[in-house]
């Protein structure tokens, strides 16, 4: 039981004189893990999961992401092939299929990935949206997919795709399944560039493993939120690995910006505006 509904829902009821019933969700709160302060998630949502105390990045949901991202919250999702495999039948304490039906009910994706076709001050897009909610954003086969069926689309379409990425790496359950997805993805990309269309990546925190290893580097353009965390492997298992104490802030944002690894460090609440320019140049078209 946490504080909100050991003290302040009693403590509510109290002032209403218990005269009137009062349900408070914990799913109402989130707790910034920066500064620690609780926040109302509606004020959240408005404020695009941004900490309005230290200005931290949150997790945020990739359709309210593309819901503030495409002119008046306008958009056309783009379906893939979820083919769930699971070679080892993995089970810990739960089954790897009682998971990802789970992380399905909880998040409505089919998978860690929502690909939104719509248009960025009036220039058509194609978007991937990756859910770190969403079994860590594990890269999985049908993820290697979602990548495939954005890269056709934008092809088809002419449009640039970029890609907002948020993952733990590949998807452990799957296998060597999920490693055969990382050229996949990389093929995917491909297409694009072949096509002479811009791919951009917007690095959100975090940006790791087997992603990081493929498509999350491959942009014509890489863009991070502030203080995301982008890396391989993580700080703790490198310092453990080398036994050397790592730089203040090593595998943020700012360290890579700084060290030649991305092009540019851009405000959540600035990103619609930026990546409209950058689109805007990259395909000779007027925003």
């Amino acid at each position: 039981m946490n504080w909100i509904t050991k003290f302040v829902k009693p403590k509510l009821k109290s002032l209403l004189g218990g005269k009137k019933s009062l349900e408070i969700g914990e799913e109402a709160w989130v707790k910034c893990k920066q500064c620690q302060t609780m926040l109302y998630s509606e004020d959240l949502e408005k404020n695009l999961y941004v900490c309005p105390h230290c200005d931290l990045h949150l997790h945020i949901h990739p359709r309210l992401r593309m819901k503030h991202l495409f002119d008046e919250g306008a958009f056309k999702e783009i379906s893939y092939p979820t083919v769930q495999l699971d070679p080892l039948n993995f089970k810990d304490k739960t089954s790897y299929k009682d998971k990802f039906k789970e992380a399905q009910r909880k998040t409505e994706m089919q998978d860690a990935f929502l690909i939104g076709f719509g248009k960025i001050q009036g220039i058509t897009t194609t978007v991937i949206g990756m859910n770190f909610k969403f079994m860590g954003g594990s890269l999985s086969s049908a993820g290697a997919e979602a990548m495939v069926k954005a890269a056709e689309h934008a092809v088809a379409n002419n449009t640039a795709l970029v890609i907002f990425t948020a993952s733990g790496g590949a998807r452990m359950q799957e296998n060597q399944m999920s490693l055969q997805a990382l050229p996949k993805t990389t093929i995917a990309v491909q297409m694009v560039k072949d096509a002479k269309l811009p791919y951009i990546v917007v690095l959100t925190d975090p940006t790791t493993g087997g992603v990081t290893a493929s498509f999350a580097m491959l942009g014509d353009v890489a863009i991070a939120e502030p203080k995301a965390l982008i890396g391989f492997a993580g700080p703790r298992v490198i310092q453990n690995t080398v036994g050397e104490t790592l730089p203040d802030g090593f595998q943020r944002s700012e360290f890579l910006l700084d060290h030649g690894f991305i092009d540019q460090i851009v405000h959540r609440k600035d990103l619609k505006t930026k990546l409209a320019q950058l689109l805007s140049l990259l395909l000779k078209r007027a925003a």
